[in-house]
């Protein structure tokens, strides 16, 4: 299992705790990475700082990785060489009760073995630039993605499906940063050949774009961010991150372009291709429109997302 974060209170804790203990009196051998600051400026919000003694506390094997020069942004389990559990959910209690977050579990060797090639090239080099060197295969309808080896892949395919989209383009992503999304995005929506919505976090979209204001080297993105965002975006007004403040961000991370679903722990960012993340491409109706509905549903809650003119 790979997990960004790991921070749990005493109750939760104990739970969690149980549950590994009771699989290792069963005999089973858990290998656990996890992301570990490294003092480096890095996109909004800021690495987390795992519990490295309620991780040094369970009967598991646990290797922390600095996320040298990018994060280990994984949020991901593979049970058996079968399963796959898997999305946008850290392992925190904030992320538990306070966030929107989406999780999707797959049974299927073929994509048990891939997140297993991801995870042996992260736990054998403990190298976040070394992984993500597996290759998306289709296995009924479902292929997973990973980065940074595949991260300018994968988003110029999420941009390609969402120029393909004819009925309905939905997405719920903290972030939008990566070009080819955000041109893409700019394009049909201007174009109006697909009906575009979704729902950011409107406090980290708000620090990207004065981070862009300062940078002349990305400020060419910024027309593109404020044409997405008007009108077809909600935005949640999160808890800025800071020492011990709530971490209560839109945090999900999912695209649907028709009856395609992107799923996983990807912020549709430049840093998310360089970051190790994971993502499941869907090929389903029911499993698109219940996640559309989601997205749709996570919209209604928040308002349009509203960027000051400058400053």
């Amino acid at each position: 299992m790979s997990q960004y974060d790991f921070n749990l209170g005493e109750e939760t804790a104990a739970i969690v705790g149980d549950a590994f203990r009771r699989a290792a009196t069963r005999g089973v051998k858990t290998r656990f990475t996890y992301n570990v600051d490294h003092g480096m400026p890095v996109p909004v919000p800021p690495p987390p700082e795992p519990d490295v003694r309620l991780i040094a506390s369970l009967p598991v094997e646990a290797k922390a990785i600095a996320g040298v020069p990018d994060l280990m942004h994984h949020k991901y389990v593979v049970r058996d060489g079968a399963d796959v559990w898997t999305g946008s959910l850290n392992w925190t209690d904030d992320s538990w009760s306070r966030q929107e977050n989406v999780v999707a579990v797959v049974r299927s060797e073929a994509i048990a073995k891939a997140y297993r090639l991801d995870f042996d090239q992260l736990w054998s080099t403990g190298d976040v630039e070394k992984s993500g060197f597996v290759d998306p295969r289709w296995d009924d309808g479902v292929r997973a993605w990973f980065t940074p080896g595949h991260g300018e892949d994968l988003s110029a395919r999420i941009a390609k499906i969402i120029r393909r989209s004819r009925k309905r383009v939905r997405i719920c992503s903290p972030v939008i940063t990566t070009g080819p999304v955000l041109g893409t995005l700019a394009q049909v929506i201007a174009d109006g050949t697909v009906d575009v919505a979704g729902c950011v976090d409107a406090t980290q979209i708000r620090e990207v774009v004065h981070q862009w204001r300062a940078n002349s080297n990305v400020s060419w993105k910024l027309p593109l961010l404020l044409h997405v965002m008007a009108g077809a975006f909600a935005g949640k007004e999160s808890t800025p991150y800071g020492n011990g403040t709530v971490h209560d961000f839109m945090h999900a991370k999912v695209c649907i372009c028709d009856d395609i679903v992107f799923v996983g722990s990807f912020n549709l960012s430049r840093s998310g291709e360089k970051n190790a993340e994971n993502v499941l491409e869907i090929e389903d109706a029911a499993i698109a429109d219940r996640l559309a509905a989601f997205v749709d549903g996570v919209r209604a809650k928040y308002p349009a997302v509203t960027i000051p003119a400058s400053g």
